[in-house]
Parts: C-alpha cells; structure tokens; sequence
C-alpha cells in the first residue's frame, strides 16, 4: 500500500505550484473517446486515477501517448463499446463518465458500476434521468446499459446539480439531435473545463459557467489541443498547509478566478492571503483567529454547489481549524462519510467533537503530536498528512496510494517546501 513517514513541527518556505486540476482531466479524457482525430491535452496530472482511466481508455481500443511530462494525446478513432475492463472500471468512480460519450458515439454502451472514495452514497440517478431525457433507455442488471438509437434534444431539469451528472449530460447532447438546454446545470471550474474543450472539439454550448447550458447538438467532433487548468482543491490544500505548519507559502499560477468562495472559508479561521497576479501568497506564519459571527455567534465553514465553499475542501479546512484560535463549526452537507476521518485527527492531539456524520465542531489551537494513521480517502489523506507536518514528532501515513491518486508526486513537491517525508513502499 505504501507509507509516508513524516517528521513534523518544521515550518516550510518557498514556492509551489499546483498540477492540473484533477477533476477536470477525467472528463476532457473521456470526451476524447467522442472525436476520431487525436486530441492532446496539456497540464494533465500525472496520478493514479489519471493513468488507471487512460488503461480504460486504451481497453476500449484507444491510442494513448504522453507526448509530454503532463501531455497526453489519445487517438480515439478505433474504440468500441464491448471491451470495458470491468476490474479497472471498479477502481474509479471517473469510469461513468465514459457512458455519455460512448453513448453519443455508438448509440449504446454497457459498464460495471464505478469505483472511487468510500465518502457516501454517491447516487448516479441523475445521470440516468438526464439520459432518458435525451431519449435513451436505461437498464440496471448489476451494472447498466443505456441504448438510443437516436439521441434527441431536450430541455429538462437535473434533480441536483451533479458534477458528473453534468458532464455526461452535455457529453451526450452535443450530438443529439437539436438543441438541448440542462437547467440546474453544475457550474464548476472542471464543468466549464471539459465544456471549453468541447467547443474547441466543434461543439456549440451556450452558458458556460452558469447554472443553464444550451447544446446545440453537430453531426461529428474534430481533434484540437487543449490545456487543464489549475487545480483549485489542491490550491486550497496548500493554503491549509501553510496555516497547519505556521509557513508563508507563495502558490504559483493559482486559478485566482475560482478562488472567491475558498478565501472567504479560510479568512472565516483567519487565514490570510494576498493575491498576486496569478500568485497567492499564504500568511501561514501568523496567528490564525476564528471569526466570529455577529452578536457573538460561532462561525460556520460549510460547502455547496458551485459557487459555494467546495466539498473537497471541507477535510482541509477540519485540520487547518486545529490550528487556529476559537471554535467553528464544519458542516459537510453533500458526504455522510466523509467527516469520519475526524477520530484519526483526535488521535493525533485535535480537540474535535464530531457532531454527526456531517457536522464536526473544533475548538483550537490544539498541539499535534506524532501518530500512525491511514489514509482513508484522496481529501482526507491529503488532511491527515498536513497535519503530520505540522505535528511535533515522526508520523506514519499507511495508504497513501489514496493520496496519489489525487495528488501528483506530493512527497517530491512539498519537500522543495522543505517537508521531510520518506516514501517506504509503493
């Protein structure tokens, strides 16, 4: 599985820049699969949930190269719909997102239910709904299959706005017959990612960004090359970072535009920065105290749909309240298992009372001290090796395949920070 043996309480200094962002290059690989022509994608990371979805993609008859460190160029022109590897399709959750493709393409597909983080119900009706919006029937066996002869444009509603509801929604309508409009759209930076890319595959999508998307569906989707944007989750995980381990942080080329909703939630715990350009620096090294809300109220940090406080950073935002003056409540709305992870913090010196499984109250600053712990999940992995830097004494992070499948090189990055983390294992 892979350790991380961590030597903490050291404050860290430089610069650092985050990799592409993960939750975007899933989907622009996967709308790959709707073009003939090769398409490459720039700023792509290198991680485990990257490389198992391209081994889908080349199981489906693909052509995958990296031409490049964070470069990939996939020629989709000979893939089919009846070899899916079902044992990698289960490793990902990112596999559904392969059905909205494949189902525009050839009118049917057939794959095993996903994979991913054990954070939950994660449900996936909403992307069957939005399927037999658009004309196709679905049946569940085990796994599903979705055929439609013809994909036909609709205007429909999504029952919430998922992100990868979203992204097969508007990977199946650009080639539906006519012009579909999905009301209640997901809005997210890596939504309006795999949207821009398809426009410059010859899709036509109006509202880019909002809650409304407007698909005119084309007959066919040409080759182009496209750049992933920064990550803004691994961005605020460094903000976190900086705040637990007391360092000023500089974050290179951050995606300051996606940014509003995540400093509003870390100056909530008094975490400071200052932007730059396209440069955030992190006031890590000061004293960080809670906000309170009027009238003396406890402050909350809480998540929601976009534009709101995002979900995966709710884990990060737990541990950087440790270390901050004063109590706040954490309320995770979208994960009943995501907070769960809370103990292993306790364990480690955190004074947290875990409400319910989504909600955590933490009152702070608690030192931290030197532990064992595993990494449960990609947000929470990443939350409990922060935590461990910033900890008196030698940590032991079990699982940190977890961790890397999110975070590219992680251990390399941070200890250009000056971290001292030892890899045993793969």
């Amino acid at each position: 599985m892979g350790t991380f043996l961590v030597e903490g309480g050291r404050r860290l200094e430089g610069r650092i820049r985050p990799a592409g962002n993960k939750n975007a290059a899933l989907p622009c690989l996967a709308a790959t699969v709707l073009a003939s022509e090769p398409v490459t994608l720039e700023n792509v990371p290198r991680i485990r949930d990257v490389e198992t979805f391209l081994r889908i993609v080349e199981s489906l008859g693909a052509e995958v190269e990296w031409s490049g460190p964070n470069e990939v160029t996939i020629n989709a022109d000979g893939v089919r719909t009846d070899a899916v590897d079902a044992d990698l399709a289960k490793r990902i959750r990112a596999s559904l997102l392969l059905a909205g493709p494949l189902l525009a393409r050839f009118g049917h597909v057939e794959l095993p239910p996903p994979g991913g983080d054990v954070i939950g119900r994660r449900r996936m009706d909403t992307h069957f709904l939005a399927f037999e919006a658009l004309g196709a029937k679905v049946t569940l066996n085990g796994g599903y299959a979705i055929r439609a002869e013809q994909l036909r444009a609709a205007d429909f509603f999504l029952d919430e706005p998922s992100v990868t509801g979203t992204e097969n929604a508007v990977m199946a309508a650009v080639r539906a017959r006519g012009t579909t409009t999905i009301r209640n759209a997901a809005a997210e930076p890596h939504v309006q990612d795999l949207c821009r890319l398809l426009v410059a595959m010859g899709a036509r999508i109006e509202g880019i960004g909002t809650h409304r998307l407007t698909i005119e569906g084309v007959e066919e989707l040409r080759g182009t090359r496209f750049r992933v944007g920064a990550d803004h989750i691994e961005t605020g995980s460094f903000i976190g970072l900086a705040a637990v381990t007391g360092s000023d942080i500089t974050i290179e080329g951050a995606p300051v535009e996606h940014l509003d909703s995540t400093l509003i939630g870390f100056r909530r715990l008094g975490i400071e920065c200052e932007v730059h350009g396209s440069d955030l620096k992190v006031h890590g090294a000061r004293e960080h105290r809670i906000r309170q809300d009027a009238f003396g109220a406890i402050p909350k940090v809480d998540d929601g749909p976009w534009p709101a406080f995002p979900a995966d950073l709710t884990s990060i935002a737990l541990v950087a309240a440790t270390q901050c003056h004063g109590t706040v409540l954490i309320h995770e709305k979208m994960f009943e298992s995501r907070m769960y992870f809370t103990d292993k913090l306790v364990g480690l010196g955190a004074s947290i009372i875990l409400c319910d499984p989504h909600r955590a109250v933490v009152v702070g600053p608690s030192p931290l001290r030197g532990g064992v712990v595993e990494s449960p999940d990609i947000r929470a992995g990443m939350a409990l090796l922060i935590a461990a830097l910033g900890a008196e004494g030698s940590s032991e992070i079990r699982n940190i395949r977890q961790i890397e499948r999110g975070y590219e090189r992680i251990d390399e990055r941070l200890a250009g920070l000056g971290a001292t983390i030892t890899r045993v294992g793969n």
